[in-house]
């Protein structure tokens, strides 16, 4: 009779050894999440509050200037603006051949755009959308080269519109006069790109990129989605600064404002401020008077732009973000 008794005890042992180990796991994990995402939440919205803080006078002087513009055309600037966040998420929706749910990814586009003017070089937004594509099942590496593949075709689609705005309309930009030198310099620079890419970790990068390029394209859906978001979002914001342009009334063509926003913006990425502020800013300003708009409007017309971009979806972008992180979305 003992063996059977010793048989029964033994497996009963486990048992209740393995219910009370397991309960307190639960409530530890829980707590840990829960105040990193408080934390998380609390340093975007103290960045963006010191952030708003230090550029009240620009905000002030914006409206100042604005109050007697054309409201149809801030009201068209105002919708393009808006347009942006639905073309940034076809764009990320491209990247990646996994379907993402449309109404949070729009959501998390527009969360990103605030969160990228609290950090530099758009660490803001690419923190989100990271957070975002890992939270719908992607591994942290998927994620960045998701990124990666719609930075590039960004870049691109960028690049393609200024060709044909240049092609299309010779003269339209007048570049300062460079000289040999920088030239010289800007050719070494370009020449040397190619021996950078050929080093391990960056060769690695960029054939990683190119294989989710490939099999990007292979699905005509999402390529079509990449490329039609990378090319409407920079389109839709020079929209935003050529209704902004046309509600003070200048007399300045739109070809000339689309291709000044442009060249500004893509030289303003080289500068990692956040959310380009400053350093859009001092581009764009130049840009517009080299396309023949006065240096006072030309002021004018950035404070325009930043405010439809920046400072008026600033508090629901901020709402927005928290909405995503106490929601476990981010």
């Amino acid at each position: 009779m003992t063996p059977p008794t010793t048989t029964k005890a033994t497996p009963e042992a486990p048992e209740v050894s393995e219910t009370p180990a397991a309960a307190p796991a639960r409530p530890r994990v829980r707590p840990a999440r829960a105040s990193w995402h408080a934390a998380v939440t609390l340093v975007v919205l103290v960045g963006t509050a010191l952030l708003a803080r230090r550029h009240w006078p620009v905000i002030e002087a914006g409206a100042a200037r604005l109050a007697g513009a054309d409201p149809g055309w801030l009201l068209l600037g105002a919708t393009a603006a808006a347009s942006t966040w639905a073309c940034s998420a076809l764009a990320q929706q491209g990247a990646v051949t996994e379907a993402l749910p449309g109404g949070r990814l729009v959501a998390a586009q527009f969360a990103a755009s605030a969160a990228n003017h609290v950090l530099p070089a758009g660490l803001g937004a690419g923190a989100v959308n990271v957070r975002f594509l890992t939270r719908c099942g992607l591994s942290v590496p998927r994620s960045a080269t998701a990124l990666a593949v719609k930075a590039t075709a960004g870049t691109v689609a960028r690049g393609a519109l200024i060709a044909v705005l240049a092609f299309a309309g010779p003269g339209l930009l007048r570049l300062p006069r460079v000289s040999p030198t920088v030239v010289t310099a800007a050719l070494l620079a370009t020449s040397a790109l190619p021996l950078l890419l050929l080093s391990g970790p960056l060769r690695r990068a960029v054939r990683t990129v190119s294989a989710d390029v490939r099999a990007v394209h292979r699905l005509p859906a999402r390529a079509a989605a990449l490329w039609g978001g990378s090319l409407a979002f920079p389109s839709l914001h020079a929209l935003v600064v050529i209704a902004v342009t046309c509600s003070l009334g200048l007399p300045v063509p739109p070809e000339r404002v689309a291709l000044a926003y442009l060249a500004a913006s893509s030289v303003a990425v080289l500068l990692p401020t956040p959310g380009g502020i400053g350093s859009l800013d001092a581009a764009l300003a130049l840009a517009l008077t080299l396309v023949g708009v006065p240096g006072s409007a030309a002021a004018s017309v950035v404070l325009g732009y930043r405010l439809l971009t920046v400072w008026l979806p600033l508090v629901p972008g901020l709402v927005v973000l928290g909405l995503l992180v106490r929601r476990k979305a981010l």
